[in-house]
């Protein structure tokens, strides 16, 4: 994608650049600058600083103010840690206690990136926002539609199902049609110090530390029994909040008398008997559901009142996985799989594509195992 391919800016437009202090946000607002728009940089600090050398927020602030001296551009900071803790984290620790497994970064995109920050872009005279999300928006005859980006490796379309349309409308996305190693080389010839700096990884408010040791400091442990499917006592849990479908580590069985030499997986949760139910090996049929039910649907198209086919992922990076979704009554959508899907999560998204367009997405809430499916 080189600066040709960007839209020129409507006369008086004006859009301001999410400076994360990453290699993607800063070739975005290359890339715009380049193309003749009137860019300004916004650093948002989401998460309170502490100093247990995981938090990267004060390092992150000063790559940005470098990018935005290199490119020449204002650069301006807002502190939106109280309403990420309102609208973000406060659901990921309800969810938690209930024994499910949400995805923050997908509010964090509707609640605080399209949220207030495009509403503080705008005091400062932002006409646009624009972010170094891999993703593509792109006109439909139905109005805006959201498209995967040509690098399927890093497509991010499946985060940004929740945003509404209306929000989507103000944004620009340049690295839709870039390759990682692409948007490097950009950062490189342009000067950018950070075209080498590593991605981000892991939870956004959670960084690289431990993820039970940062979920303990927040919510207790609440122990309880370890069972197989037959009931059988295997061990003791240390809370159904910090474990997750599909899980193998951390589970501390090892081997046991009467059974085969094999790893154990999470297959459930029993909330009511604060039960964590395990099985043997990675394909064990309990691993796996038919179908799952939404809690609602978010539509980023024309919703579809009958039955259709579709592709859906039920985690960020999985592959399209063929599919029929039922419409229901209450606005929320049953998907019913070709082939039996592995950990399929309660508190996760179950998102729709129809070819690279996304349909939309909603909080996956129930599912039917592939186990009860075959005994009906």
């Amino acid at each position: 994608m080189s600066a040709a391919l960007i839209a020129p800016p409507p006369a008086g437009s004006r859009v301001i650049v999410g400076l994360s202090g990453g290699v993607d946000s800063a070739v975005a607002a290359l890339l715009l600058r380049q193309a003749g728009w009137d860019v300004q940089g916004l650093f948002m600090s989401n998460w309170d600083e502490d100093d247990d050398g995981y938090c990267t927020a004060a390092q992150d602030f000063q790559d940005a103010r470098t990018v935005a001296a290199e490119l020449g551009i204002p650069l301006h900071r807002a502190r939106f840690a109280a309403e990420y803790r309102q609208r973000v984290f406060a659901h990921f620790l309800a969810e938690h206690r209930a024994g499910r497994t949400p995805n923050p970064d997908v509010l964090c995109n509707r609640e605080i990136k399209f949220g207030v920050a495009l509403a503080w872009a705008r005091r400062l005279g932002g006409t646009h926002v624009a972010t170094g999300h891999y993703a593509r928006l792109l006109a439909a005859p139905d109005g805006l539609a959201l498209c995967k980006a040509h690098d399927m490796a890093k497509d991010q379309s499946y985060f940004l199902h929740a945003v509404p349309r209306a929000e989507l409308a103000a944004a620009l996305m340049p690295l839709g049609t870039l390759d990682k190693g692409a948007v490097r080389e950009q950062a490189r010839r342009a000067g950018l110090p950070v075209y080498d700096k590593a991605d981000s990884t892991g939870i956004c408010f959670v960084g690289e530390r431990p993820f039970r040791e940062f979920l303990a400091r927040f919510l207790p442990a609440t122990p309880g029994p370890i069972e197989s499917l037959s009931g059988e006592r295997l061990g003791t849990h240390q809370g159904l909040a910090f474990y997750t479908l599909g899980q193998r580590g951390g589970l501390h069985i090892g081997g046991r008398a009467g059974h085969p030499q094999a790893p154990w997986y999470v297959a459930a949760k029993d909330p009511a008997r604060n039960a964590l139910i395990v099985v043997q090996g990675a394909d064990h049929p309990a691993l796996f559901s038919t179908a799952l039910s939404t809690a609602g649907w978010h539509w980023l198209a024309p919703p579809r009142l009958a039955p259709f086919g579709c592709s859906v992922k039920v985690r960020y990076r999985q592959s399209d996985q063929a599919a029929r979704a039922d419409p229901c009554a209450d606005g929320s959508l049953r998907i019913i799989f070709e082939r039996a899907q592995r950990a399929v999560t309660p508190g996760q998204y179950a998102v729709a594509y129809d070819g690279e367009r996304c349909l939309g997405g909603g909080v996956i809430e129930s599912v039917v195992p592939a186990t009860l499916a075959r005994a009906a």
